[in-house]
Formats: structure tokens, sequence, C-alpha cells
């Protein structure tokens, strides 16, 4: 279990927006998503050299809590996904929870494209 935290100097609807809406991800995550943002929705995204990868949404608190959990074979590679979004003194604290580091890593090289876009 991994869990990092980052402070982005935005306020939290913004992140909130750039996790959840695909024009938003496809800013920084991947190059085309899909989104439906309710418990049991699907997740799907796709990037420019043909990889794919799927989830299920699995809890929703609108501006303050996203968890997935990856679909298929992703799923024993990635496991699950959980943010959650605070304010604070210097914009929003984003907790990233996961079972891999794939989510860590892309906030860590893309964290000012979630608050520039």
């Amino acid at each position: 279990m991994i869990r990092k935290e980052i402070v982005l100097p935005a306020p939290r609807e913004d992140v909130w927006d750039a996790l959840t809406e695909p024009e938003r991800l496809a800013d920084w995550f991947a190059n085309d998503v899909d989104v439906d943002l309710r418990p049991g929705g699907g997740m799907s995204f796709r990037w420019s050299n043909g990889e794919e990868r799927h989830a299920t949404v699995t809890e929703v608190e609108h501006g303050r809590r996203l968890a997935f959990e990856w679909d298929g074979a992703v799923a024993e590679e990635l496991g699950e996904v959980e943010f959650t979004l605070a304010d604070d003194d210097d914009g929003t604290r984003l907790t990233v929870v996961e079972s891999s580091p794939a989510w860590s890593t892309a906030l860590d090289l893309q964290a000012s494209a979630l608050v520039c876009a």
C-alpha cells in the first residue's frame, strides 16, 4: 500500500475537476478518458501508444473523495486507488492511497498540469 500527499496551489473544486473530468484527465494522465462518476460506473483510459486500461468507481463524495479499482489483469498489478481532497492553507491537500505507485508517479510528474490546465 502506498500513501502519498501533495499540496496543490488551487481550490479543491479545481483539483476535483482535474481528477474527474475526462477533458482534464486527458490533459495530464491519458490521451482519451471516459468516466461514469457514480459507484459502479466505468472508467476507461487510453494512451497514444495503444495502451488501454479500465476501472470501476467504488465510491464518490463530490469534491472530497473518489475511489476506484482497476479491472481485469491490471487489477492484480495496480489494485485500488483512492483520492481524498481537503482544504489546506496553501490550496488543496490531495492524498492518494493505492496498491501501486502508478498514480503517485503521475502526480509527481504532472502536478502543475492539474492546476494549470
